[in-house]
This record gives structure tokens, C-alpha cells and sequence, in this order.
């Protein structure tokens, strides 16, 4: 056996044995506090979300290392989590400042978004981290940039989120490189990557595409996921049930946040998107800011007895965060929640903040306040969004020019194959600029995702799925002005009876080898991502 195939065999002999979070790399056994916590069912795995915020050496970075200093003094923490530049705002590197929190003894959990880097930087900073020993990421889409010097700064999402789960697992096992010699192999790197789930959306299209989503990054190695921020108690149990449905065996974090009047007023208003906060929790913290205390004794309550229902729902741990937050405040959550936790069926109760007319995968559980085992009939309900002539029209363009081996298919390809020239489309560049927005990537995933053009249509260029941040359907770019593009693609199938296409599909990212080419003498020729375009000519 060659040490690259060793390298891989103990790496695989370790996942498949469990060793409670030790990796081999080589004959050196890593221990991962993080990632023991989960693994071990005995222990309630608990993170603190920390914020660095702008600039290098600012009050707020001070004040992040006294907590992180405290946490792990305590030694109840398993991980500090820190964000990376939420908002869309710049802020301190996460990467760097996990560095830091390291060299204290605690395990940093990385945020870890695709929206500030192409695919070559984000593999280049993952080197950085597994070099310095930061094994642990949360992998997201991540805010859409909001302001930075002089203004709004250029979006990138080269890569989205399921595609960063897939180069990590590959780095796990030794990264595979094309060099002019042949094939070399990294060696095998340590990450232990998770991934967010959003439950609370109020729509059928936009949850049942956040499930899909899910799936999708389950299916690509994400080690654990981390529920969206949110107070619906049935939508915490709805998710934990989702996962069981999919058979997979994956720890579940419920993210727990310490709620003041003001952050709850921006949640309610969809200014921080994929955050949720009814009108009826909004009143309620209204009231309670009337207090001596500012409220500051109820939110600590109430984060208490979300940790207390995470527990005993059956969570492998919680993510506590909030602004400005001690780690007294912490140290009480936890001791409350303990406390209260061999009592969590009858705060549910407490925890009833549906969105209005919000929809639920399963049937409510009358007895229980959660849910049952049985699905909502979802064939009975209305759609999400009409569907209109356009993609009808492009449903029979698809059958007649691009089903393989039918109709004109065969046809069609032996012209694009005797053509060799593909970069004349003047015609096809026309009708889909008309029809589509094209951009010209060369690498077309009209035919993937119900004729929506993802590079055009989304804001973020989401090819697997949609981003954590819509609301009601609607774009977290353009609220009230543009649909979601995955909303209308879940519609249009479902008119078909055709919408669980979304929960198997897998596009890769963009090939920017093909940009400004023709995406039917791609197609045609087997030159971009699509199977289908590499059969008969």
C-alpha cells in the first residue's frame, strides 16, 4: 500500500470505528474537542458565537479574547464560534482571529462563507487554517455584501456552499491535482466542516428547497448542522425530524440566541435575512424592556429554556450567541437550562411563534405542541408562483432540440460537432439575453434548475439550491421585488409533478473556461457539466 492510499485507508478506518473525534494524519492522533463533544452522545456539546468586528486592534476584539479566556477556564464550552464579516460588512478575518482563540486552548469553530472569495482563495485560505490548526468550520452562503471602502463591494459566490463541502471532503482525503506530469495528491488535511439548516420559512417552495438543500450537503460530507436562528419550537422539531427521514446519522446543533428588543426589531423587519422574529415574540419583548433590568433577566430566561427543549428534543448541542454577552450570562444559561431540561414538553408552549399562514412539512401533534410523524399533503396546495407561457414554451424547446437521442437531438449534435467553433452564437446569444438574462458563462444550468438562469437571476449565483436568506418567498436582494429563483423553480415542477427532481440535484460550479461560448455547442459537445450534452454525436 502506498502512503498516500495508507493516508486514506486510516482516515477511513477512523470515521467508520468512530473514535469519538481522533483522525489519523499519518501516525500522529489529533484530538478535536469540538468534535468529540458530538461524537459522543453522553455529552451535550455546547459553542458561543463570537463577533470580532471591524478593524485590528479595537475594544470589541479585547473584549472577545476575555470571554474566550473565560470559556476556557470553565472548560464547559467545546467551541467558540466566530463569524465572518456578518452583515456583509468587513470585519476581522475569522481565520486569524481562530488563530488566536487557539493559542488560549479553545477550539475555534470558523465561519466559513463563500461570498468574499473565488474558489482559488478559498482553497488557498483553508491551507492557511489546516496549517495553523484550525480544523473546525461552519460553511455557509453567507450575507450578501452590504458596504465596505467607498461603497458596496463586488459580490463574488464563485462556489457555493455544497460545492465548499465537497473540496473540503476532497481535502480530507487528499486533494487530487492535475499537474502536466500526471496526478499528484495533497496530503490528507483534517477539517471537520459543518453546515446551516433554515426551517423557518413561511412557504411550501421555500422550505421544501431548503430541504433539499440540506440533503445535498449532507450528501457531501458535512459532519454536523447548525439550525438558522429562530423561536418556533415546531420548526426546531420539524428539522431534527427531516434528518431522521433521511436516514443519515449526523449530530444537530439548535441555534439558541439571547434576544434584546432591538435585535428582535431588525429580525422582524427582515433587515438581518434567514432571521426570524413573529410579531407576537416582538410584543412580547416590547413589554419586557419596560422592566428595571431592561429585559436582560427574561431573554437570559428565555435562552435557558430553548437550551432546556434543545436537550431534551433530542439536540446533539446548542449555539448560544447575542450581543455583548458575558460569559456569566453564559454560565447561567447552562446552569438554568440543566436545571430545567428534565421538564422541557411543558415549555413548549411558551415557544409557540408561527409565522402567519406559515407552512409545516408534518401535521401538528394536538397533544404535544410539536409535530406528528405524518406529512402534510402538499399536492393539494396552491403554488407558490404561477407558471407562465415562458416556461412552458421552454419545456417544449427542451423536448424537441435537448432530450438526448429524441427529436432533433442527434441532428443537432453532429452540426455542433462538425462546427468546432464555439464562439459563434449571435442567434443563441440573442434569444436567451430575451428569454433568460444570459451572462455568457458558457456552462448553462437552465436545463437543471426549471429554465431559471442561476448566474442571472440570483444575486448570488446559487447553483444547488437557495441561499439561507429569502423571506416569504422573496430574494433577500430584492425584497417584495423578486422571487427567489428556487421558489419559482420548486412552482414550476410541482405543476408537473416533477419538483423532487430538486431534491437529487447536483450542478458543479461554473467552468470559466467556457465563458463567452456557446452554451449549446457545449452542451451539444459534452464540453460543460451536463451529462447529457456527452452522448451520442
Amino acid at each position: 500500500m502506498n502512503g498516500h492510499n495508507e493516508k486514506r485507508f486510516k482516515l477511513t478506518t477512523a470515521l467508520l470505528y468512530g473514535l469519538k473525534g481522533a483522525v489519523f494524519w499519518g501516525e500522529k492522533q489529533i484530538n478535536n474537542k469540538f468534535k468529540q463533544s458530538l461524537l459522543d452522545k453522553n455529552t451535550f456539546s455546547v459553542t458561543w458565537e463570537l463577533v470580532p468586528g471591524r478593524g485590528a486592534h479595537e475594544k470589541l476584539q479585547e473584549d472577545a479574547i476575555i470571554s474566550a479566556k473565560e470559556a476556557a477556564k470553565d472548560g464547559r464550552i467545546h467551541a467558540v464560534t466566530i463569524t465572518d464579516n456578518p452583515g456583509g460588512k468587513p470585519a476581522l478575518s475569522a481565520a486569524c482571529f481562530g488563530v488566536e482563540i487557539l493559542k488560549l486552548g479553545m477550539e475555534p469553530l470558523v465561519h466559513f462563507t463563500c461570498k468574499d472569495k473565488n474558489r482559488n482563495q478559498i482553497e488557498s485560505e483553508l491551507y492557511a487554517m489546516e496549517r495553523a490548526g484550525i480544523r473546525n468550520l461552519l460553511v455557509m452562503t453567507g450575507d450578501y455584501p452590504n458596504s465596505g471602502f467607498k461603497g458596496r463591494p463586488k459580490p463574488v459566490f464563485d462556489l457555493d456552499s455544497v460545492h465548499v463541502l465537497e473540496l473540503i471532503a476532497n481535502m480530507n482525503k487528499g486533494l487530487e491535482i492535475k499537474e502536466p506530469k500526471g496526478t499528484a495528491y495533497h496530503q490528507t488535511s483534517n477539517f471537520f466542516a459543518g453546515a446551516v439548516g433554515s426551517p423557518f420559512k413561511a412557504t411550501e417552495a421555500e422550505l421544501m428547497v431548503q430541504y433539499y438543500k440540506l440533503k445535498k450537503k449532507m450528501a457531501h460530507e458535512a459532519g454536523f448542522i447548525v439550525t438558522q436562528l429562530g423561536f418556533d419550537v415546531r420548526k426546531f422539531h420539524e428539522v431534527l425530524q427531516m434528518i431522521k427521514n433521511y436516514n443519515v446519522n449526523i449530530a444537530v446543533i439548535g441555534n439558541v440566541y439571547i434576544l434584546p428588543f432591538g435585535a428582535g426589531k431588525i429580525m422582524n423587519s427582515n433587515q438581518l435575512p434567514g432571521c426570524v422574529v413573529s410579531d407576537k415574540l416582538l410584543a412580547e419583548l416590547d413589554q419586557e424592556r419596560t422592566a428595571q433590568d431592561k429585559g436582560v433577566s427574561a431573554r437570559l430566561l428565555r435562552a435557558a429554556k430553548m437550551y432546556a427543549i434543545m436537550k431534551g428534543m433530542g439536540f446533539d448541542g446548542v449555539h448560544l450567541g447575542g450581543h455583548n454577552i458575558k460569559y456569566e450570562q453564559i454560565k447561567y444559561i447552562m446552569d438554568k437550562g440543566e436545571e430545567l431540561s428534565a421538564d422541557w414538553m411543558n415549555l413548549i408552549s411558551e415557544f409557540d411563534y408561527p409565522q402567519p399562514d406559515g407552512f409545516y412539512y408534518f401535521e401538528k401533534d394536538a397533544n404535544t405542541g410539536l409535530n406528528t410523524n405524518m406529512p402534510v399533503n402538499r399536492a393539494s396546495l396552491p403554488a407558490d408562483f404561477p407558471v407562465g407561457i415562458n416556461y412552458r414554451l421552454m419545456r417544449s424547446i427542451h423536448d424537441i432540440f435537448f432530450t438526448p437521442d429524441k427529436n432533433l437531438f442527434p441532428l443537432m449534435s453532429r452540426i455542433y460537432h462538425a462546427d468546432k467553433n464555439p464562439k459563434k452564437y449571435t442567434f443563441e446569444h440573442i434569444l436567451k439575453i430575451i428569454g433568460n438574462g444570459c451572462r455568457d458563462c458558457g456552462d448553462c444550468a437552465l436545463l437543471d434548475i426549471a429554465y431559471l438562469c442561476p448566474m442571472a437571476q440570483c444575486p448570488k449565483n446559487q447553483r444547488n439550491g437557495a441561499c439561507g436568506g429569502s423571506y416569504n418567498g422573496w430574494c433577500e436582494v430584492f425584497p417584495n421585488e423578486k422571487k427567489c429563483i428556487w421558489v419559482k423553480a420548486y412552482s414550476m415542477l410541482k405543476a408537473y409533478n416533477e419538483e423532487e427532481k430538486l431534491d437529487t440535484l447536483y450542478v458543479p460550479p461554473v467552468n470559466w473556461d467556457l465563458y463567452q461560448t456557446s452554451a449549446w455547442y457545449n452542451y451539444y459537445t459534452g464540453r460543460d457539466h451536463s451529462a447529457a450534452g456527452k452522448t451520442k454525436k
